[in-house]
């Protein structure tokens, strides 16, 4: 079925199969094309399908949308209608009818804005003015918004009272400008430079923000928002920009160069006063826990009090338990005096005794036995300590034979050294022709390295 149906000419094949290999062609050839014409024979049966032909002044193609692709259509097609069509070239195998499976269906001048608006965003975004990177951060609760729309569009309004609602002290300033039209886009430029120019000559009080707003409409009431000059304008410039064009199913150039887009003007004044409206929230729960706190104080101090209140006494049972605690203070002072005065009769009796034994003639009669007696055992100290190290040395010299590797050649050994005085363990150590020392018991000789042996 894969082949070439011409080259089945010698073949002969069911019409099924010819249908089958037709349409296998026609799907893989013509499998994502756009056509320009004019819709006839609309029919919408209950299946949610849609059938119709599609025409123009060289031929017709019969045509069909199913279901799943028709839910997603933003307008409902009617007989007429100049569209642009994209799907697949296909065959009904059953009937052999020739068709075209559309995917998506945009009326004609729509289409032509859509491929402009497709082109110019590839172009752009290859160029990186897309880029996430290139972003600059919004204020979190700017002080001075600058906002580009016309006067007279429903969107000012909306953000001024969402403005008003949620951050009353946020300062608004209007740039006005037309959101529709040929040249819009250049007065949207200008508005942009009275702007900068507004900061330039007040310091004191910039635009931290700029917002770009207008309320839905078609692509092409939106346009002016996808021209290149101010796609560039906006990517350059020195404020930060939020974009508020359009419905959430509206998209533009606008919104993908500016640092956040957001689906409607309205949702781009929430975002605005996100932090702030917060703030009212916070500032009432803090206000709630301060008032829950000097409750909770107060009523805890009441409950101290009312604790203490039983442990206040009459003053004539506080005077008596004053006067029984001076009493018993003069008790003890009494019990104290006796007992220094006791304290020092027994010092001033070892003070005597002390005297008595400090006599010189007894003093003297005990040092001279206490200096026989060290005298003594210095004598036996001195003699044990001398056989105790010559016991040792003799032992220590005992141990160092035993462990010297000198006693190990008079047993026939020998110690090989290289030239560095380093001892050689291993064949692996040393090399042929190499010079070592033999040390024996008796004196050392010189030998060569004839071969190695593992």
């Amino acid at each position: 079925m894969q082949n070439d149906i011409v080259s089945q000419n010698e073949e002969i094949i069911s019409v099924g199969e010819l249908n089958r290999s037709a349409k296998y062609l026609l799907e893989n050839n013509f499998n994502n094309i756009s056509v320009l014409g004019e819709i006839s024979n609309l029919a919408r049966p209950s299946s949610g399908h849609i059938y119709f032909t599609l025409k123009d002044e060289g031929g017709a193609i019969r045509c069909a949308m199913f279901k799943n692709q028709n839910l997603k259509l933003n307008f409902s097609p009617e007989n007429g209608d100049q569209c642009v069509l994209k799907g697949q070239v296909s065959l009904y195998a059953p009937r052999g009818d020739y068709q075209l499976i559309v995917k998506s269906i945009q009326p004609a001048g729509a289409g032509n804005l859509m491929q402009k608006f497709e082109a110019l965003k590839k172009k752009l975004d290859e160029e990186g003015l897309f880029s996430l990177d290139k972003k600059t951060a919004i204020p979190e609760s700017p002080k001075h918004i600058g906002v580009i729309t016309s006067l007279s569009t429903a969107a000012l309004q909306d953000i001024i009272s969402t403005v008003e609602r949620r951050a009353p002290s946020t300062q608004i300033s209007i740039s006005d400008a037309s959101v529709q039209g040929d040249n819009a886009h250049v007065t949207i430029i200008k508005a942009m430079e009275r702007i900068l120019k507004f900061n330039k000559n007040t310091k004191s009080d910039p635009i931290d923000l700029v917002v770009f707003a207008r309320g839905g409409g078609s692509i092409e009431d939106l346009w002016c928002f996808n021209n290149e000059e101010l796609a560039r304008e906006i990517y350059n410039y020195p404020i930060p920009t939020i974009s508020g064009v359009g419905h959430e199913i509206d998209f533009t150039i606008c919104d993908f160069v500016s640092d956040i887009r957001m689906p409607t003007p309205t949702a781009a004044a929430e975002l605005i006063t996100e932090f702030n409206y917060q703030l009212q929230d916070k500032f009432t729960d803090y206000k709630i826990n301060i008032d829950r706190i000097i409750y909770q104080k107060i009523e805890s101090f009441y409950n101290y009090l009312a604790k203490h209140e039983s442990k206040l006494k009459n003053p004539l049972t506080k005077l008596r338990e004053i006067s029984q605690s001076i009493d018993n203070v003069d008790l003890r002072l009494q019990q104290s005096q006796r007992f220094i005065i006791t304290n020092y009769k027994n010092k001033i009796q070892l003070l005597v005794s002390d005297i008595n034994n400090l006599n010189p003639e007894k003093k003297l009669f005990d040092l001279n036995n206490k200096v026989d007696l060290f005298n003594e055992l210095l004598q036996k100290g001195i003699s044990l300590s001398l056989k105790n190290f010559t016991d040792q040395l003799t032992k220590f010299k005992r141990n160092l034979d035993i462990l010297s590797p000198l006693s190990i050649l008079d047993r026939g050994y020998a110690i090989v050294t290289n030239k560095n005085g380093k001892a050689i363990k291993s064949f692996k150590e040393v090399t042929k022709d190499e010079l070592l020392t033999t040390r024996l018991s008796q004196g050392s000789i010189d030998v060569s390295v004839q071969d190695t042996n593992e």
